[in-house]
C-alpha cells in the first residue's frame, strides 16, 4: 500500500519516521499547501497527516484512499462526515505525551510565576551588572506552595497535572462543565473554581461549548487575579479580552503554548504582551518531547500496520 505523509516536518529532524510495516511505497512531504493535497496523494491508500487541512473535497477526489491516519490526538482538520461517506477510515493517536505535555505545563507556570524570561533578559543585558547588588529582585517571585490551582479539563494530562501540583504543594480544584452541578465529591462547580483559584490551567478539548470559554465575562468572575495556563488549544482563549485583563492587571498572566492561529497571526493582540514578566510563549510544541514523538510514531505504525494487516 502507498502511504503519503504530508507534513513530516512538523516532527523534529533528530526523530526517525519509518514507514509503518505493510506500507511498501512510502512518500513523504515536509509540508503540503491544501492545493497540492489531490495531486501528491492521488495513488496513496493511506494519507499520514499532523495539521494540513483534509476536507470533503479531498476525500471525494481520492478514490483509492482508505485510511487518513493523524498524527495528533485532535480530529478537528479532518471532514469526519466524508470519511464515513466515502468508507475512509480515519485514527488518531492519544495519550503519547502524558509526560510531555504535564512537564510543559509546569514549565510555563513556574516561568510566569517566578518571572523566569524577565531575569534572563536582566542577566544578559546588563542590568543586573548596572545595579550593582549581589540580588535583582524588581519583580516578585511567587511560590507554588500553598497556592490553588484550577484545572479545567480532567483527563489523562489533567490528572497527571495534579499529580505533579500535589508535589509542590498546591490544592488542585478540578472544575466541572460549565452550567452543571458537580458530578461528585471530586469535582467543584465551574464559577467557584474561577473565584477561587491562584492558577488555572487549561487541557479541555476545544468544541461548541468550550469556544472562548475564557472571555471578558468569565475573567470577571477570576476575584484572585490568577495566572492562566493554556496547553489546550488557543480557541478556549478569546485573546483580546485576555490581553485586555492583563493590561488592566485583572489578571496576574498567561502562559500559552496554543493560539487561534498557528502560526500566530502578525496581529494577534497577545503579541503586546511580549514585555510583560509573567507573559511566556511557547510555539505549540508542549506535545513533542523526543520520547513523546518516538512513543506517537510507535502507536501510529502500530495503527496502520493492523490496519493493513486487516484488509488485506
Amino acid at each position: 500500500m502507498q502511504a503519503v505523509f504530508l507534513d513530516k516536518g512538523t516532527f523534529s529532524d533528530n526523530v526517525e519516521l519509518p514507514a509503518p510495516t505493510g506500507v511498501t511505497d512510502y512518500i513523504t512531504y515536509d509540508n503540503t499547501p491544501r492545493a497540492l493535497i489531490i495531486e501528491r496523494c492521488q495513488n496513496a491508500d493511506i494519507i499520514i497527516t499532523n495539521k494540513v487541512q483534509i476536507s470533503a473535497e479531498v476525500i471525494a477526489n481520492l478514490p483509492k484512499l482508505k485510511l487518513i491516519q493523524l498524527t495528533a490526538t485532535g480530529m478537528n482538520n479532518v471532514d469526519q462526515e466524508a470519511c464515513a461517506a466515502h468508507n475512509v477510515t480515519l485514527y488518531n493517536v492519544a495519550g503519547y505525551a502524558v509526560k510531555s505535555v504535564p512537564e510543559h505545563t509546569f514549565m510555563l507556570m513556574l516561568n510566569a510565576m517566578r518571572a523566569g524570561l524577565h531575569y534572563h533578559n536582566k542577566v544578559i543585558d546588563g542590568t543586573w551588572v548596572e545595579d550593582g547588588n549581589f540580588c535583582l529582585l524588581d519583580i516578585p517571585l511567587i511560590d507554588l506552595e500553598d497556592k490553588t490551582l484550577a484545572i479545567i479539563g480532567i483527563g489523562t494530562i489533567g490528572k497527571r497535572v495534579t499529580d505533579i501540583a500535589r508535589a509542590f504543594g498546591m490544592t488542585v480544584l478540578w472544575a466541572e462543565h460549565q452550567g452543571r452541578t458537580p458530578r461528585n465529591d471530586d469535582y467543584t462547580a465551574f464559577d467557584e473554581v474561577l473565584a477561587c483559584a491562584d492558577v488555572i490551567s487549561l487541557h479541555c478539548p476545544l468544541n461548541d461549548a468550550t469556544k472562548h470559554l475564557i472571555n471578558k465575562g468569565t475573567l470577571a468572575k477570576m476575584t484572585k487575579k490568577p495566572l492562566l495556563i493554556n496547553v489546550a488549544r488557543g480557541g478556549i482563549v478569546d485573546s483580546q479580552a485576555l490581553t485586555d485583563a492583563i493590561h488592566s492587571e485583572q489578571i496576574l498572566g498567561y502562559g500559552s503554548d496554543v493560539f487561534e492561529q498557528e502560526p500566530i497571526a502578525e496581529d494577534d493582540p497577545l503579541l503586546s504582551l511580549g514585555e510583560h514578566p509573567r507573559v511566556v510563549f511557547s510555539p505549540h510544541n508542549a506535545w513533542g518531547s523526543k520520547s513523546a514523538q518516538e512513543t506517537l510514531w510507535k502507536m501510529l505504525s502500530k495503527q496502520v500496520s493492523d490496519f493493513i494487516n486487516r484488509a488485506q
